[in-house]
């Protein structure tokens, strides 16, 4: 990220209400229009497009017309930007820095995707860790909604767009619908996508102990999302 980009976000983002329409569309599973949004935060239609329209010209927001076939002047339908944005300031070239670590460990055969993959797993149980302790949740005595809630911040937190079930088996369905580590898997897509499922795993297992993370489909083989299901062993 360019020093001028970080300056645009930082603006972007500075405002509170502008923040929060961000945090409100960011979360949606669907795209939001600016009538939901100036329902939402008790503001003017104006208002609130005028905040959406700020968030897409630095390209954390998307929109795209509604062709739903309904009369009347076409909606705009906003939602999260393909673009994961690392909001990191003052700028520093992390992806640089991630694509070398991690060529580095690869060049080391299969003692370095090992390698790697533990680095994932660690940084998920580091993440998680952190997490907790900022928010003084119990995870022994905490509900599931609780930890659902948690891991579902934690993980937007990290630049995706979750969607997480939960079914009367007890097992969870888990759904990213972007990468965060996109540009690696490109060149990398078998050693990253185990780097990344090891990283999801650590966050899962330390808020929900002894757990499996199946992968069901995956986006590097065509598929619209990355699906997991999330079985627990008590």
């Amino acid at each position: 990220m360019q020093y001028d980009d970080a300056q645009k976000l930082t603006s972007a983002l500075a405002d509170p209400t502008r923040f929060s329409i961000y945090q409100y569309v960011a979360y949606s599973k669907n795209p939001i229009t600016v009538q939901e949004v100036a329902d939402h935060f008790s503001i003017h239609p104006n208002v609130a497009r005028l905040h959406l329209t700020k968030l897409e010209d630095v390209h954390l927001l998307k929109a795209v017309s509604d062709k739903s076939g309904k009369g009347g002047r076409p909606s705009r339908l906003y939602s999260l930007s393909d673009q994961v944005v690392s909001l990191q300031f003052p700028p520093r070239d992390y992806q640089l820095l991630a694509d070398i670590a991690i060529e580095s460990l690869l060049s080391l055969g299969e003692a370095g995707e090992k390698a790697l993959i533990n680095m994932g797993y660690r940084m998920g149980t580091e993440m998680a860790k952190r997490a907790v302790a900022q928010s003084s949740l119990n995870v022994q005595s905490a509900s599931l909604e609780e930890k659902m809630n948690h891991i579902h911040r934690l993980v937007v937190a990290q630049g995706l767009k979750p969607e997480i079930e939960v079914f009367e088996d007890g097992c969870l369905r888990f759904r990213v619908q972007n990468c965060t580590f996109s540009e690696s898997a490109k060149k990398y897509p078998d050693s990253i996508c185990k780097m990344h499922n090891a990283l999801l795993t650590g966050i899962f297992q330390t808020y929900l102990g002894n757990i499996e993370l199946r992968e069901d489909e995956s986006m590097q083989c065509g598929c619209k999302s990355c699906n997991y299901t999330v079985i627990r062993y008590r």
